[in-house]
């Protein structure tokens, strides 16, 4: 069950693995001198620079490897806060948790994402900053984010694991705030199986989130750099092999969301007549990534009996997403004077409860999406779709 990218993958990656298998290198470094080194980490970075309108970006090995060398490179000391959204996938609170850093949850509005109206009452004299999740691909409301980040002088790293493709009021997202983090595991909008990406117009940001990355060297090194390096790093590298995927995938982008644009519009005028819903709120209509179709019912009943008709889950029971769903996550919170259970965030609660995810691109039962259409689907599929909703609807 994987994102669009994955039901798009052809003779373009497949060419571009075997070119580096032939050639018989891997290692991201290499001599520009050696023909076997095709440098296709680099170009990716180059490339999705560029498609982001940004001056730097850095491939990773995930998107949490993103996510932990990009609140490295913030600069953020162990107990910090962080504001995160009660929302998310499980890797938005182990990368913060991971770094000593203390996630500090707020609640989510009807777009699904942070609720800018619950920010603030969050911060405390703790708080350094703020991660926006642009959760199923659809941007924050990143005007409202941005200015409580500046009164309040805070940090800003946009989660964008889910929304690659996706921009906000004419910026791709990621280049909103000071970083953003990117996945190309096979759930998201391209994919290369796993990897990530971090973006920032910040040269100070991106050579610490590079020497994270790479062992503490600066960017672009060659040889080791012995007696040079002042960051203590890890190995969030990636291969040749990865990147070369994930290049034949990024130059496919911009068609997989205008595709899924186009497939979930049709879908959503099919099913607007039935009663008893409303769509997700789309904090810039017409440029989220178009993975999900996700429906927000007015009562709880209904999502069940719908849900349940269609052999699907309402969004609340969709796994490591919520934070309720998260044993591990809380143990560990309660050790930091959080005692959090189901019902602390009523709000999230409450919309979760009701809410059902379509799927249009992203085929997952994890996150509640495991029934709908997908990027290849006909229009006669999309029709009897919308048609099995309708009458779920209306049973």
């Amino acid at each position: 069950m994987p994102g669009p990218g994955a039901y798009w993958f052809g003779k373009e990656e497949i060419e571009a693995a075997m070119e580096v298998l032939h050639a018989g290198y891997l290692f991201r470094y290499g001599n520009e001198n050696d023909q076997k080194f095709l440098h296709k980490v680099f170009d990716l970075e180059k490339e999705f620079a560029r498609y982001c309108d940004i001056n730097f970006a850095l491939a990773t090995s995930s998107g949490t490897s993103s996510l932990v060398a990009s609140l490295l490179a913030l600069g953020l000391n162990p107990g910090d806060e962080i504001i995160v959204p009660a929302y998310t996938f499980v890797a938005s609170y182990s990368s913060v948790i991971f770094v000593g850093l203390v996630p500090v949850l707020a609640e989510i509005d009807e777009s699904l994402t942070l609720d800018p109206e619950d920010i603030e009452y969050r911060i405390t004299p703790r708080t350094k900053a703020i991660m926006p999740v642009h959760m199923l691909g659809n941007p924050c409301d990143m005007d409202r984010i941005m200015a409580i980040a500046r009164k309040h002088n805070l940090l800003v790293l946009e989660d964008c694991c889910q929304a690659a493709g996706a921009s906000y009021n004419g910026k791709k997202v990621g280049t909103i705030g000071d970083i953003g983090a990117f996945s190309l595991n096979i759930f998201k909008t391209i994919n290369s199986g796993d990897g990530g990406l971090i973006v920032t117009n910040d040269q100070a940001l991106y050579e610490i989130a590079f020497a994270v990355h790479d062992q503490g060297h600066k960017p672009l090194r060659f040889g080791v750099e012995v007696g040079s390096r002042n960051v203590l790093g890890l190995n969030f590298r990636m291969n040749e092999i990865t990147a070369a995927v994930g290049l034949a995938q990024l130059r496919k982008i911009d068609k997989i969301v205008a595709t899924l644009h186009e497939k979930r519009d049709k879908f959503k005028n099919l099913i607007s007549s039935a009663a008893g819903f409303q769509f997700r709120i789309l904090n810039d209509p017409q440029a989220d990534c178009a993975t999900l179709c996700t429906v927000i019912f007015d009562t709880k009943e209904q999502a069940a009996k719908v849900t349940r008709a269609l052999g699907s889950k309402t969004v609340d029971q969709s796994g490591w997403h919520v934070y309720a769903n998260m044993e591990h996550v809380l143990n560990h919170l309660k050790k930091v004077g959080q005692p959090h259970k189901k019902g602390s965030y009523p709000k999230t609660d409450d919309i979760l409860s009701r809410s059902m995810n379509i799927s249009i691109g992203v085929v997952d039962g994890g996150l509640g999406a495991g029934w709908g259409i997908n990027i290849n689907s006909t229009n006669a599929e999309i029709e009897t779709a919308a048609s099995q909703f309708i009458d779920a609807c209306n049973s």
